[in-house]
């Protein structure tokens, strides 16, 4: 889990939005999570390695 944060804005449709928010709630999972997990399986398809994941990543070979 990361231990800083940082704010990203982006535009979209109010439609969307709320189709978007009503999913989430469904699943029982915030915006902010989903999207989170949408960020980090967009990096790890594109092989981009970032600072929490290397964190992680040195965890698990050292045990």
């Amino acid at each position: 889990m990361e231990k800083k944060t940082a704010r990203l804005t982006l535009l979209i449709d109010p439609q969307k939005k709320r189709a978007f928010e009503e999913l989430c709630a469904l699943q029982d999972l915030t915006p902010s999570q989903v999207v989170r997990q949408l960020i980090r399986d967009y990096l790890h398809k594109h092989g981009v390695e970032y600072g929490s994941q290397l964190q992680e990543d040195e965890k698990s070979s050292s045990t």
